[in-house]
């Protein structure tokens, strides 16, 4: 069996060797989705979080193109990509998201075209096919912003943020001078705003506005 038999994910683990398989191409896809996620559990990635979306998410391109690892094309990752993000799906995906799903894929292909997994000389024997990679320099999100999120969704500028700390804290001298009770629950919701905002830009590593 090609592969180097002590490799975690090689071929030679986990396909049986002299076996004939009646149907060898959905037998040969499993196999190589087990070796992934083999491969990925020796480097203590998250199952639930990181690689069983990976399998999922190559599972739905061999899903949409009816094809498997071996026949794919940089065409066919493409015309996946181009499916997700139009608007005749009513809930395109945005930049980030396909930047996550091209990432996957091309770690998917990085892994079976990697011959010391074997899965090139598998593919080659039984099929006369070998897998390539998809995905590339020159058909991929380029990371050109550090917001790449919805526009409506964008971080606040300076200005921004010191207008909703003024407006915290003319809630409160409203209050006061109205005469009412609340005054303390104001004064405390401010500084819990300005706190929680505060920490939130701290543990990205930036710096709040006048810090």
């Amino acid at each position: 069996m090609a592969g180097t038999a002590d490799v975690p994910g090689s071929a030679a683990r986990e396909m049986a060797a002299g076996v004939a398989y009646l149907d060898p191409a959905p037998a040969v896809f499993e196999a190589m989705l087990a070796g992934w996620e083999r491969q990925q559990r020796t480097r203590f990635l998250s199952d639930g979080g990181t690689v069983g979306p990976r399998v999922a998410m190559v599972r739905r391109l061999a899903g949409f193109t009816g094809q498997y690892p071996w026949q794919w094309q940089p065409a066919d990752g493409e015309a996946f990509i181009c499916h997700l993000r139009s608007p005749g799906r009513g809930h395109p995906v945005v930049v980030s998201t396909a930047r996550g799903y091209e990432g996957a894929l091309a770690l998917f292909m990085e892994y079976v075209t990697d011959p010391r997994y074997g899965w090139p000389a598998v593919c080659g024997e039984r099929f006369g096919e070998v897998p390539q990679q998809i995905f590339h320099e020159g058909n991929t999100v380029v990371h050109a912003s550090d917001f790449e999120g919805q526009p409506g969704r964008r971080p606040f500028t300076y200005e921004e943020v010191q207008a909703l700390f003024d407006a915290a804290d003319a809630r409160v001298e409203e209050i006061r001078g109205r005469g009412r009770k609340g005054v303390l629950t104001g004064m405390r919701d401010a500084a819990l705003l300005k706190t929680v905002y505060a920490f939130g830009m701290f543990s990205r590593g930036r710096v709040c506005a006048g810090g």
